[in-house]
């Protein structure tokens, strides 16, 4: 048993909406407009679409050949692009979808606009410890080999990357108590330094301390300190989904939504037993912070002593997040002896049609007691020709991801 001195609270201060460029307008394309997968198109009078295999080079026309990559998207004619004038449409791009009255175009070149995004996280089994199956529950649905983007390949690992037996402390939630639902589609992963698991459900730890991975290597860089609170260099329990990914051809972003839970709070903040959430991405994106893309605006990764712990005894969204968890009822004083964060969204920019990696990791740091869980859902494409830089912020009330308005 683990038994810690209880220190003074402390105090720390601390989407793919997308547009599209187009030449039709409606829901299935027709034969002039290329819908019939032959490359077959026109040229509209401003020249913003259409192709001219072959064409003069009049304005408004590419000039381009059926074996021509003209846009320089990876895809020719011969393949199924269906403009080869704008790198935004191709087999390989994500479908935009576009709000009632704004431009719309047949990204993905199916023949189909607008139509709604994949769904994969269905009747999937709390215990799956299949790490496809992780991936589908934060809605991360296509895969290269039959969209020509989405996951490589998926795999539970330890947080410095070295293969894992996840067993409980991987969960494939439709809920997290009777006050937090899946942000998109009907499930999302848990990764815990413990159990992954509520009450009333098979394996649930029914204490602060369940972890049984033991001593862990953690990824160069971390664990991080937050200025002022000198933390442990030692890891436990430590476990992670990684995914290897490839953008879509008009992808300049990424988006996901989680939440962290931890029993380290309110008793072990600033202290050196800081369990601690990464999301890193490699290659490292500019404004990461050693790979890492989820942390807060002072720099500080996402622990209780992160800037946005707002779910706890006082805090700005007070308990009702902590219901039925397990949060507000294994620790030794009840809904007062853990918090969270509420759900935070992180964004990070890509390029078009890269390959990149993201390890979601969690872990206990100093030892192996008081775990901690995060929640993880809603990942997302962006595709709306803009920047996109890395950050974390709290979910709006109202906002759109995937196309669609989601109420927080």
């Amino acid at each position: 048993m683990h038994i810690r001195t209880t220190l003074q609270r402390t105090a720390i201060a601390a989407v793919g909406v997308m547009a599209a460029c187009s030449i039709v307008d409606g829901s299935e394309l027709s034969e002039d407009d290329g819908g019939d997968g032959s490359g077959a198109g026109t040229t509209t009078e401003d020249g913003s679409g259409g192709f001219v295999p072959g064409g003069t080079g009049e304005p408004g026309e590419c000039n381009s050949g059926t074996a021509d990559d003209f846009d320089g998207d990876g895809f020719t004619v011969e393949q199924g692009d269906c403009n080869d004038c704008d790198a935004n449409m191709s087999p390989g791009a994500i479908e935009v979808i576009t709000e009632q009255g704004d431009p719309q175009a047949d990204e993905n070149c199916d023949g189909q606009i607008d139509e709604a995004p994949a769904v994969c996280d269905q009747n999937l089994a709390l215990e799956d410890v299949d790490a496809l199956a992780g991936a589908a529950a934060m809605d991360l649905c296509e895969t290269v080999a039959e969209d020509g983007f989405g996951i490589i390949s998926a795999s539970y690992v330890r947080a410095d990357g070295s293969p894992a037996a996840p067993a409980q402390h991987v969960g494939l939630l439709d809920s997290f108590g009777p006050s937090v639902s899946p942000r998109r589609g009907s499930a999302m992963l848990g990764l815990s330094s413990g159990n992954a698991r509520v009450p009333g459900q098979a394996g649930a730890c029914g204490a602060v301390t369940c972890g049984t991975l033991g001593s862990g290597v953690a990824p160069t860089g971390f664990p991080q300190d937050v200025p002022g609170c000198t933390g442990s260099t030692e890891i436990n329990d430590d476990i992670a989904l990684e995914v290897q990914l490839k953008a879509p051809t008009n992808a300049t972003g990424l988006s996901y939504e989680f939440s962290f839970y931890s029993h380290e709070y309110p008793e072990w903040v600033c202290t050196s037993f800081n369990d601690q959430y990464v999301a890193l991405v490699s290659p490292p994106p500019q404004g990461s912070i050693d790979g890492n893309i989820s942390f807060d605006s002072m720099t500080n990764p996402v622990s209780v002593n992160i800037a946005l712990f707002d779910v706890c005894e006082g805090c700005s969204l007070g308990t009702g997040e902590l219901t039925g968890t397990g949060f507000d009822s294994w620790g030794f004083g009840g809904v007062g002896d853990a918090g969270a964060t509420g759900w935070l969204v992180t964004t990070a920019p890509v390029d078009a049609g890269q390959e990149l990696t993201v390890r979601f990791a969690i872990w206990d740091t100093g030892d192996s007691a008081y775990d901690s869980t995060v929640i993880i859902d809603n990942f997302a494409w962006t595709a709306d020709g803009g920047s996109v830089e890395v950050g974390t912020a709290p979910v709006p009330k109202y906002h759109t991801r995937g196309g669609h308005k989601v109420t927080a």
